[in-house]
């Protein structure tokens, strides 16, 4: 299978994690974003959204989408939560990573890690660090009180959230004072075929 991806990607990283946890063989497909590659008639042909990542079976299929993905690759293996209140609780997390996590904790670290900030996003700025703590505050108070996202295992859940937290700083957000969220991403660590994310 191929992945098409940006190694910047909090996103990709997410997928790269699991493959790398599963020990899946796969070809790594580059996309620049910064340059605009990810909306050249090719790539829009693997996905009309213009968007990475992008799964490419063996089978000639295409699949966006981070979550979708890692969905897809988790069935049938440890990283799929059992049993079906467990993968609810996945699900949530991962709705809840794509709607009140990533939206502000990547996107300050997009705008502050690989470009120069424009008039309108530095004034924006202020509340998208507002938001991305709010939403830390959430994973904390779920983390000091559980050792995973969903269920008694680590699971895509913790995998889908991993992605962006472990490079929250890069976005100006200091996990000092979240405990709960450091000792999770050292369990999520410790985990066999761990990768973070490569420099960018």
């Amino acid at each position: 299978m191929r992945l098409h991806d940006f190694t910047g990607s909090g996103n990709g990283h997410k997928v790269r994690l699991l493959l790398s946890n599963l020990g899946q063989k796969y070809e790594l497909v580059e996309h620049n974003i910064l340059t605009g590659e990810t909306h050249t008639p090719e790539f829009l042909t693997l996905n009309p959204g213009g968007k990475i990542p992008v799964l490419e079976t063996d089978e000639g299929k295409y699949l966006p989408e981070s979550n979708a993905i890692l969905w897809f690759l988790a069935e049938g293996t440890e990283f799929m939560p059992k049993d079906a209140w467990s993968r609810a609780e996945a699900l949530r997390w991962m709705f809840f990573e794509q709607y009140s996590h990533e939206p502000f904790i990547a996107v300050a670290r997009f705008w502050l890690h690989y470009v120069e900030m424009t008039p309108d996003q530095q004034s924006q700025l202020a509340e998208k660090q507002t938001r991305g703590y709010q939403a830390l505050d959430v994973m904390e108070q779920h983390l000091l009180k559980h050792d995973w996202f969903a269920g008694d295992a680590y699971s895509i859940a913790d995998i889908s959230l991993f992605g962006y937290t472990h490079v929250a700083h890069e976005g100006g957000f200091d996990l000092a004072k979240y405990p709960g969220i450091r000792a999770w991403l050292e369990r999520v660590g410790a985990q066999a075929g761990h990768i973070i994310m490569e420099p960018h």
